[in-house]
């Protein structure tokens, strides 16, 4: 269990930000930010979708299994459940069953064969707008209360200066 071995340790976070702060890609600092994740909560699958509101896509822009589910092309926004709990309330979406994960994913069935069977999706708000969201799998019932305060509490700065150097909108970022 990731999140008792050494949560927030100052060391991760140390080692994230010089990640951080010599990455030359997108793909170096989202690999960075994957790793603060599983040492933080941990996980089994993660990905990064970008979000064109103005246009109503998203874009896989890293994935941690690249055979299953690749970098590449569009696919355009879908407004149910889970776009009312990321874009419209700005929060975590949460499914801690392969069945909580089918009522709003038509890829359950990949994500089960994957031995994945829960989800958080962070959104990542800029200027009040959704830009992205960071999705991490795990298996059922592995994102406790606790992990998702977590997520939300100690990872998503991180994960937004992450963003932002990857997308080439800061080219120092703070040292930690």
């Amino acid at each position: 269990m990731a999140i008792s071995a050494h949560p927030g340790s100052k060391q991760t976070f140390i080692h994230f930000s010089r990640l951080i702060e010599t990455a030359t890609s997108a793909e170096q600092c989202w690999d960075a930010l994957r790793k603060l994740f599983a040492d933080g909560v941990g996980c089994k699958l993660f990905t990064v979708m970008t979000v064109d509101m103005k246009h109503e896509l998203a874009r896989r822009a890293y994935s941690s299994n690249r055979d299953a589910y690749p970098v590449s092309g569009t696919k355009p926004i879908h407004y149910d459940a889970w776009f009312d709990v990321v874009h419209r309330q700005k929060r975590s979406f949460v499914a801690n069953t392969i069945n909580e994960i089918a009522a709003v994913f038509p890829d359950h069935e990949k994500i089960r064969l994957l031995g994945c069977g829960s989800v958080v999706n962070l959104p990542l708000i800029v200027k009040g707008e959704l830009v992205a969201t960071i999705n991490v799998l795990d298996v059922e019932r592995h994102f406790t209360p606790e992990r998702v305060s977590y997520i939300d509490a100690e990872l998503a700065a991180p994960s937004l200066l992450a963003y932002q150097k990857a997308n080439g909108l800061i080219s120092d970022p703070p040292t930690i």
